[in-house]
C-alpha cells in the first residue's frame, strides 16, 4: 500500500482524498475524503480574474487540508486545478498561495488531462467486469444498482466551469472538454443585476439549452457520444440529482455510488428544480448549501447530455477525478 493525497480544485468546490493505494490489486482504501464549496470561479466568466474573496475561501480550505494530510502521513501530494484557474488572468496569485500552504505547486491541467483522470477514477473498478449475469439491486425511489456494466463507457464530468466527455473501454479512446458547467451557466444566464432568477423564465432556460447544445456539437467533433453502451456521470450536480431520485433523507455516498437513474427521473427532477425557489431547493434534505443556486443549471446540463446521447439511464459514480489523481501517484 502507498499512502497518497489528491486534491481537486475546481470552479465550485475543492476536494481532498487521502487514500492507501495498492497497484497490484487495484484496491484504493479511503482514509479521508472531504469537500468544501469555495466558489473559486466566482465571476471569472465575467471578469477573467479570480476574486480576492474567492481566493481567501480557497486558501482557508487548503489550510484545513494541509493539517489532514500531515496528520495522516501521506507520502505524496498532488494538487490539480481545473477550469477556473485555467481561465484566470491572476492565476499566479492562486499558485503562490497554494505553494505557501501545502508545499506543492498546483498543476493547472488541460481539459483533456482532466478528462483522463476522471475516466480512470470512475472506471478502474468497472473495467473487466462482464455485464452478462450481472446482479441488479433495487434502489429507493425507482433507482437501482447493477454490478457489471457494458462497454464502451462515456464518462461525463459536469463541473462548475466545464464538462468533460471521455469515451473508452479499458483505456481512453477520445476525450473533449467544453466550457459549460453549473456555475458558468448559472452566472451567464440565471443572474440578473446580481440576483439569481428564482425561478428562471423560459427564455433564460432556453438560453442555457442553446449553450449546452452548442457545446455538445463541439464535443461530438472529437468524441462519438452516441457510441457509448454505458453513460457514467460524475461530480456534484449528478450525485445530487441521484440522491434526490433515490429519495434519500440525507446524503449517503454508498447508496449513490453506482446507482442507476433513468432519463425520466432526471427530466422530472430537472423540471422540478427549474420551477422551484431558492427556499424550496434549500429544503431538499440532500442539498448541499453551496449547490442550491447552481443545481438547476447542472441538472439541465445532465438532461441535455442524456437526450443528445440517447442514454436511457446514467450510472452515477462517486469515484472520479480525485481517485484518478490518487492512482497517478500510486504508480
Amino acid at each position: 500500500m502507498k499512502r497518497v493525497a489528491a486534491i481537486d480544485c475546481g470552479t465550485n468546490s475543492i476536494r481532498l482524498l487521502v487514500a492507501d493505494c495498492d497497484p497490484a490489486t487495484g484496491e484504493l482504501k479511503d482514509l479521508d475524503r472531504r469537500m468544501q464549496i469555495v466558489r473559486l470561479g466566482q465571476g471569472v466568466d465575467r471578469t477573467g480574474r479570480l476574486a480576492p474573496e474567492a481566493l481567501e475561501r480557497t486558501f482557508a480550505a487548503c489550510r484545513e487540508y494541509a493539517a489532514v494530510i500531515k496528520g495522516l502521513g501521506a507520502e505524496q501530494v498532488r494538487f490539480v486545478a481545473t477550469s477556473a484557474s485555467r481561465d484566470a488572468e491572476n492565476r499566479d496569485d492562486f499558485v503562490r498561495g497554494v505553494v505557501d500552504i501545502l508545499g506543492v505547486e498546483p498543476e493547472v491541467i488541460t481539459g483533456d488531462q482532466e478528462a483522463e483522470f476522471s475516466f480512470n477514477g470512475a472506471t478502474k473498478e468497472l473495467t473487466g467486469i462482464e455485464a452478462a449475469g450481472a446482479e441488479r439491486l433495487p434502489g429507493k425511489g425507482g433507482g437501482g444498482r447493477r454490478v457489471g456494466l457494458e462497454r464502451p463507457f462515456l464518462v461525463v464530468d459536469i463541473g462548475g466551469g466545464s464538462t468533460e466527455f471521455v469515451l473508452g473501454a479499458d483505456s481512453v479512446r477520445a476525450a473533449r472538454s467544453v466550457d459549460v458547467g453549473c456555475v458558468r451557466m448559472t452566472e451567464r444566464h440565471l443572474v440578473h443585476e446580481g440576483e439569481i432568477s428564482d425561478p428562471p423564465s423560459q427564455g433564460r432556460i432556453a438560453a442555457i439549452k442553446a449553450d449546452v447544445a452548442a457545446a455538445l456539437d463541439q464535443a461530438e467533433e472529437t468524441v462519438p457520444l452516441r457510441e457509448a453502451a454505458t453513460l457514467v456521470g460524475l461530480a456534484g450536480s449528478v450525485t445530487t440529482v441521484a440522491a434526490i431520485a433515490l429519495g434519500l433523507d440525507r446524503y449517503e455516498s454508498e447508496a449513490i455510488h453506482h446507482s442507476r437513474i433513468s432519463l425520466a427521473q432526471v427530466r422530472e427532477i430537472t423540471d422540478r428544480l427549474l420551477s422551484s425557489t431558492h427556499a424550496e431547493r434549500a429544503a431538499i434534505p440532500v442539498m448541499h448549501p453551496g449547490r442550491v443556486d447552481v443545481i438547476a443549471a447542472g441538472a439541465l446540463v445532465l438532461l441535455s447530455i442524456m437526450e443528445r446521447t440517447g442514454a436511457a439511464e446514467v450510472v452515477v459514480s462517486e469515484h472520479d477525478i480525485l481517485d484518478g489523481i490518487a492512482w497517478s501517484l500510486a504508480g
